[in-house]
């Protein structure tokens, strides 16, 4: 039986291999470890080194086992950490592309623009182009490739706000443009077109078919956001960003839409200087912007929002691309009214650079308008019996060769279900609101409500400046008044200089604080009184503000242009303004200029009212044209004065009314109606409606719907009847009372009255 050596002594082991050739011994496996382990070179009929090999099988056997360096629980974990971390970074990586499907479609598609929507947006693009529709897609494919600014009206429904989402996607997608800029009417409406974009880039089959080195990294993120900061490609970061509003395009090598940014902007929003840094240090700015609908219906109503935002197009937005460099843009666009920003921009004689293409639904109506008048009336018979229009469709059905005579329709394809033609869905339009149907549609709307002989328009009243520097009081004026409208966030005044027979002028007007800008709303405004005062409450920053207002103005002088100087004589505060009535009587009775100023309050007196004229007078009030001033300061210990609004609105438009240099003429200061849309528009945002009642005719004032803020309207009323206060009087005005001599009343006279 053969000896185990592991169980032998050394000197034992010394003479069993020192007696033994080791062919015999090689079968056990622990001499054949220490041959392996300590390099011994044995061979058949080979006797091993006695000394070496006795000396290191001791050593194994004898050497304790070395203690382990740190703790292993520690150890443990650095092990799982580092294999966590290897795992996080294997999920990272996309690893390698999808093969390009279809390349020669992605070549055809990468210079054809129309073969780019037809390929890869067939649901969208279901139904055929129409002529206007190839037109369009011409001028995007032109703008895009070649650059130059194009704007296109289309008619509601024609899908020239999906067109141009598609041409984003075409542009940065083959690398024709590097950072496409999105601009809406307002930020939301921006973001909303960069969702759509986002959803086919995230969602489309097609797309990433043909274009992996977008798509694939873009759904590799599956909707998730966070993880576009740890995207790697091949253990590179990609770069991906993927918001509300941006998108950057993965970094992949040998893509040409590598880094491509598309970004949203409102049109009244933060555009100037909009750019992007690369990882790689390289700074973009945008190439092609494209301009949805940049115009509201509230804005298309606004002379001064048109001029802002057109200056707006001109100025910033086409200065994005830097100096030195143009812009390439396309804007598709609603007319919604004559003369708004998409007219103008549409206009080849206003602006000839944007090469305007305004189509329609409607080319030529039908001919048979007996016949589609008696089509509309059963359409409306139809509406109230049915709930649908049955009646008036077979009423076409059945003639609808002679129906169609005449008619010359954009797009044949384009109806509904319930229609047979798109000819009949063109004239539903039209019957539904044919103003609505012009202007969406035709883009040709209807020209406006013209206005009464006695109404004047904003342009009328922006045109009617003087030629006088801002702040110089005419030479021929002995009164200077001011009226301060107050608001929560801001106060509006207004200063006007009067002749003694109520010429006037209007000499400054502005907000505090200062709104630093030629257009803006109460409701947008940026700088409020409590960001200016730093008040705590609405009471403290309205006292504030009033403080700071009036001794600006009140404690100034305003030369004349003889050379004299004169000051603000009387200072009406509005004080109908609910939250604000206390806190102007407190101010009007603590204030360092009490002798000036006054609150005030307008009544609306009506047809049926009771009329100024007919006010009782008692002992101690003053009683002017339309005004008085009671003798009844209250718990408020301070008097006031209350005035007629609809007489004196009347009065200031008769007075804006007056031909420059006739006397009773209201004039602005300055030699630029563009200075002073802003001014008009408030002057203009109420409408005059002549009531009968009580045996007399009263002109009521109402807000215009459309039109925002009437602050500076109020606040020029209230110069005028400072004015008349001071003593103005326009001749065959019914005179001014006050200014009548004071009837003379004895001590003795007055006590008898008191006890009586």
């Amino acid at each position: 039986m053969a000896t185990d050596p592991r169980k032998l002594r050394p000197s034992e082991l010394c003479r069993l291999l020192n007696s033994t050739p080791l062919g015999e011994v090689t079968g056990d496996r622990q001499i054949y470890r220490l041959r392996s382990r300590f390099g011994l070179q044995i061979g058949d009929g080979q006797h091993v080194d006695l000394l070496r090999l006795t000396a290191k099988l001791v050593e194994v056997r004898h050497t304790p086992k070395p203690e382990p360096e740190g703790d292993p629980y520690e150890k443990l974990k650095d092990r799982a950490r580092a294999r966590n971390v290897a795992l996080a970074i294997a999920g990272r990586d996309i690893g390698d592309l999808p093969n390009v499907v279809n390349p020669d479609r992605k070549a055809q598609a990468a210079a054809d623009f129309r073969y780019f929507c037809d390929s890869y947006f067939p649901l969208t693009f279901h139904l055929p182009w129409s002529p206007d529709h190839l037109k369009v897609i011409a001028k995007i494919e032109q703008a895009v490739l070649r650059g130059g600014l194009f704007a296109m009206a289309m008619p509601r429904g024609s899908g020239k706000t999906t067109i141009c989402e598609c041409a984003c996607i075409w542009a940065v997608l083959n690398g024709h443009r590097e950072f496409v800029c999105l601009i809406g009417s307002d930020e939301g409406h921006a973001m909303d077109m960069l969702e759509s974009i986002k959803m086919e880039l995230d969602g489309n089959d097609l797309l990433l078919e043909d274009y992996p080195e977008v798509v694939y990294p873009i759904q590799c993120l599956d909707g998730i956001a966070n993880r576009c900061n740890g995207q790697l490609y091949k253990g590179q970061r990609t770069h991906i960003s993927w918001t509300a509003r941006e998108i950057v395009l993965p970094t992949i090598p040998d893509s040409v839409a590598s880094g491509a940014i598309i970004k949203v902007a409102g049109i009244t929003g933060r555009i100037r200087g909009m750019k992007y840094k690369r990882a790689d240090g390289h700074t973009v700015r945008p190439t092609l912007v494209v301009i949805d609908d940049p115009q509201t219906d509230e804005s298309a109503r606004s002379l001064s929002q048109c001029a802002t935002r057109e200056g707006i197009l001109a100025g910033a937005i086409l200065g994005l691309a830097g100096p030195g460099k143009k812009i390439s843009g396309i804007m598709p666009c609603t007319v919604i009214r004559p003369s708004d920003m998409a007219d103008n921009i549409l206009s080849p004689d206003k602006h000839p650079e944007w090469n305007g293409q305004r189509t329609k639904m409607v080319y030529a109506f039908p001919t048979e308008e007996k016949k589609w008048h008696r089509y509309g009336e059963l359409r409306g018979e139809s509406l109230r019996m049915h709930g649908d229009i049955r009646l008036a469709t077979e009423y076409y059905a059945a003639d609808r060769e002679a129906m169609d005579a005449g008619a010359q329709i954009a797009w044949p394809e384009r109806f509904n279900h319930d229609e047979l033609s798109a000819i009949q869905h063109a004239m539903n339009l039209r019957l539904q609101d044919e103003a609505a149907f012009f202007a969406e549609y035709q883009n040709e709307p209807l020209p406006a409500e013209t206005v009464s002989d006695d109404e004047l328009t904003p342009d009328q009243i922006a045109a009617k400046v003087n030629r006088i520097a801002r702040g110089i009081v005419p030479i021929g004026c002995n009164h200077l008044t001011m009226f301060i409208d107050v608001q929560q966030a801001l106060l509006f005044y207004v200063v006007a200089a009067w002749e003694d027979d109520f010429t006037g002028y209007v000499i400054d007007y502005g907000t505090f604080p200062d709104q630093q800008r030629s257009y803006f709303t109460l409701r947008d405004a940026r700088y409020t009184l409590a960001a200016a005062t730093k008040a705590s409450g609405l009471e403290g920053s309205i006292y504030a503000g009033l403080e700071t207002l009036t001794s600006n103005h009140l404690g100034r002088e305003w030369r004349r242009d003889d050379g004299a100087m004169l000051w603000i004589e009387r200072c009406l505060i509005d004080a109908n303004w609910g939250s604000s009535t206390d806190v102007v009587y407190q101010f009007c009775r603590q204030s360092s200029h009490a002798g000036i100023i006054l609150p005030s309050h307008g009544r609306f007196v009506g047809a049926s009212s009771q009329p100024f004229s007919e006010y009782k007078r008692r002992p101690g009030d003053r009683v002017g044209h339309n005004w008085r001033m009671p003798n009844v300061a209250g718990k408020r210990a301070v008097r006031h004065a209350v005035y007629d609004t609809n007489y004196w609105k009347t009065f200031v438009h008769a007075r804006l009314a007056v031909t420059m240099g006739d006397r009773g003429c209201l004039s602005l200061f300055g030699d630029t109606p563009d200075q002073h849309r802003l001014l008009a528009e408030h002057l203009t945002a109420e409408y005059r409606v002549k009531t009968e009642g009580r045996g007399r005719t009263v002109d009521e004032w109402k807000q215009r719907p459309e039109r925002g803020d009437n602050h500076w309207f109020d606040g020029l009323v209230g110069c005028a009847v400072a004015a008349s206060i001071q003593g103005s009087v326009l001749a065959d005005s019914g005179g001014n009372v006050a200014s009548a001599k004071r009837e003379r009343v004895s001590f003795a006279e007055l006590q008898r009255r008191r006890r009586g």
